[in-house]
């Protein structure tokens, strides 16, 4: 066996000059959480080695699945088995030179397959290990399994999504998953920042729950700073009048126009000039007890013309106003087609697709779907060889069934 360290540090040099291209990232992943952090990573030209399982249950059979050619994009894969002990021994030396290791499996799970965080720094001092859980890495939750809809649910998120009185609603996306995941790949950037400087690794993790909570931002404070438990608003803006969706004559549109230059520009525009100096709608504390009766006459002004009227002329008056599309409407829009958020990639398997880019540009930098998603152990023996393990080191490993 030749020097891994050598081996990847060649791999380093050679790199393309992407900002994260002399990164190395350890992905031990499953499900979205911990996937979406890795994408960000990998996005922006990290070195992500996918560590599939032999059997595992939750991704097997998604390799063609949407979601999956879209979260897993720009990575390589390799199949190890960590409950073999060579498979931990190789972990262990794929760790030792590595950069980042991520991971999203219950808190109990790492420490009985050797790569929680005591371990891993005695390993490697450098690493910076990542960890999303359910509810946090200890308490009384801790062992428990999370997914997005508990944590939206624990979390305070289904109590203020959805209609007054309809009962909770979950939030139509897996919010509190690519929240923590997000929030995940901003801890390891932080942490490889300061790393430039001590030359030591930390332990960054967050959790489902964390990041519901996080996420409810100005919801939470109405309830930590003034005592408030906010209820469901539906479409209308919880504090702010009016704000919120309206029916103009041929479909949605959401409208911004909350008080001040903006209420009174509002007001001109849809021909009720007046409608401030009523009592029940002069000041945001009036508005606010008397929305329902303001919202009845701006929705009748509104039914007598066409969302894309609507929308001009408000625009042109300064209000922030545009139209609800579904999502099929949302990519045949013209801004969205012009960010070019539906990026081509093309997959051995499935052929020409289009997947989401990343929402964050920088300016010089070149696009970031570089790599269709991995077919599980496709990339095992060029990553093997990267870290210095020759083909008789390999065909060991494959006879043992360490790796695959």
């Amino acid at each position: 066996m030749t020097s891994g360290i050598d081996s990847v540090e060649s791999s380093r040099q050679a790199a393309s000059p992407l900002p994260l291209a002399d990164i190395i990232v350890l992905d031990l992943t499953i499900a979205r959480a911990g996937p979406t952090a890795v994408r960000q990573l990998a996005d922006w030209g990290a070195d992500v080695i996918r560590v599939d399982a032999p059997d595992d249950g939750f991704e097997e059979g998604r390799q063609a699945s949407p979601d999956y050619l879209n979260i897993h994009r720009n990575k390589r894969s390799l199949v190890i088995d960590l409950k073999h002990p060579q498979g931990r021994d190789l972990l262990h030396t794929l760790a030792r030179s590595a950069d980042v290791l991520v991971e999203n499996l219950r808190p109990t799970v790492k420490y009985r397959l050797g790569f929680d965080w005591d371990t891993l720094r005695a390993v490697n001092p450098a690493l910076v290990m990542a960890s999303i859980s359910g509810f946090g890495q200890d308490g009384p939750y801790a062992t428990r399994g999370g997914v997005d809809q508990i944590a939206q649910g624990l979390g305070g998120m289904m109590a203020v999504t959805g209609l007054p009185g309809q009962g909770p609603v979950r939030a139509g996306v897996a919010i509190s998953d690519v929240t923590a995941g997000l929030q995940l790949a901003i801890g390891i950037l932080v942490a490889l920042h300061e790393r430039s400087r001590t030359g030591q690794g930390r332990w960054v993790h967050t959790s489902l729950l964390e990041s519901m909570i996080g996420m409810l931002d100005f919801q939470a404070a109405r309830w930590t700073v003034a005592g408030e438990d906010p209820q469901q608003a539906g479409n209308d803006h919880p504090t702010m009048v009016p704000m919120g969706t309206y029916v103009a004559a041929d479909g949605y549109i959401n409208i911004a126009a909350p008080g001040g230059r903006l209420l009174r520009s509002f007001c001109a525009e849809i021909g009720l000039p007046g409608l401030t100096d009523d009592e029940r709608f002069s000041s945001s504390r009036t508005r606010s007890a008397n929305r329902a009766a303001l919202n009845e006459i701006i929705g009748e002004r509104l039914a007598t013309a066409s969302c894309d009227e609507w929308v001009e002329r408000l625009n042109a008056v300064g209000i922030p106003c545009g139209r609800v599309n579904s999502v099929a409407e949302a990519f045949a829009d013209p801004q969205v087609r012009h960010l070019g958020m539906a990026a081509p990639v093309r997959h051995p398997a499935v052929g020409d697709i289009r997947i989401i880019r990343n929402a964050t540009q920088i300016d010089g930098v070149p696009g970031d779907i570089r790599r269709p998603s991995p077919t599980k152990g496709e990339h095992t023996d060029e990553i093997l060889a990267q870290f210095g393990l020759d083909a008789d080191d390999v065909a060991v490993l494959r006879d043992s069934g360490a790796v695959r």
